[in-house]
């Protein structure tokens, strides 16, 4: 194994670009979260705006209406969780883990004319002073435009629920739903928005493997990042900056194992292809240690179902 062909600068650079769709999915599930909503249909969300945003880049030309498609198509899936589970009153868990078969199945379906071909290529922004700075340049200014947005909807995130009342709302209602209520809050209402805005930014992470990171269409591609999403909104303790930390280091360990495979490591490249999902399961088990600080953490009225009585 020849360690000197891995490049830290290339590795560090890399592994945001990979982190970048499970960053979109987590930050919109944390806003969902936050709200009292357990959606576990991420998963299923990724796949269909993966689909819907190739499609439309393919057949309009423009990666930018592909990504447009992509949001659209992962809110309207995840409106139809919202109705049933914030409506109709069904259980979160088992309305989400259905809602991700129904995802697989209709991107494999609507996809079925689209393997093997090329989308549009996504430019990158040309900042040709800054890109030249060594080692920061090539890491913090080489990339493609999305990579910026997931940070800066990080960001947004972040200061809409410190600062916004609209934050402060969405927090109100994710820790007391009842008391909301009793303030004159529509806590449905501001649900189901929250979770249509999950549903985008999964939609738009799904749109980012198949239009940039894997620039093609390949029946069940996101192979478990929407799971890995929800992984990190716990590791993050439903706080907007960690769950980025939370992706970038997903994002390193997923980097790390391809340079390694092409180092020529003497290990078997399944333990290797493995090794990011190993490392997030075992980080949440550490972090599930502390059973007090999870439970401070987490939203309180998380995944419990709201009926107004009035």
């Amino acid at each position: 194994m020849d360690l000197s062909t891995i490049n830290p600068v290339v590795l560090i650079a890399t592994l945001m670009v990979a982190a970048t769709p499970i960053l979109l999915a987590a930050t919109g599930e944390l806003v969902a979260e936050k709200s009292g909503v357990l959606n576990l249909g991420v998963e299923g969300m990724m796949i269909t705006g993966a689909i819907c945003g190739f499609a439309v880049a393919v057949e309009t030309g423009s990666p930018f209406f592909g990504f447009i498609a992509a949001a659209i198509g992962g809110a309207l899936l995840s409106l139809i969780f919202g109705v049933l589970t914030q409506i109709l009153l069904a259980n979160q868990v088992a309305t989400g883990l259905a809602l991700t078969l129904f995802g697989l199945g209709l991107s494999a379906l609507l996809g079925q004319s689209y393997a093997g071909i090329k989308p549009p290529s996504t430019f990158k922004l040309d900042m040709p002073l800054i890109s030249d700075i060594p080692v920061l340049g090539p890491i913090l200014f080489n990339h493609d435009l999305m990579v910026y947005v997931s940070i800066g909807l990080v960001a947004l995130v972040w200061a809409a629920l410190k600062y916004s009342r609209i934050g402060l709302v969405v927090r109100a209602v994710g820790e007391n739903h009842e008391a909301a209520h009793a303030l004159g809050y529509k806590v449905v209402r501001i649900r189901l928005l929250a979770i249509m805005f999950g549903g985008a930014c999964a939609g738009l992470g799904g749109a980012y493997l198949s239009l940039i990171r894997v620039p093609q269409w390949t029946e069940g591609m996101t192979a478990g990042a929407g799971w890995i999403a929800l992984a990190i909104v716990v590791f993050g303790s439903w706080k907007p900056w960690r769950v980025l930390l939370g992706a970038y280091l997903f994002g390193g360990v997923t980097g790390l194992q391809l340079n390694l495979q092409v180092a020529g490591a003497d290990i078997p490249v399944e333990y290797l292809s493995m090794a990011p999902y190993l490392i997030t399961i075992i980080v949440l088990v550490i972090m599930s240690a502390d059973k007090s600080r999870a439970a401070l953490s987490a939203p309180a009225s998380l995944g419990k179902v709201f009926h107004a009585t009035s």
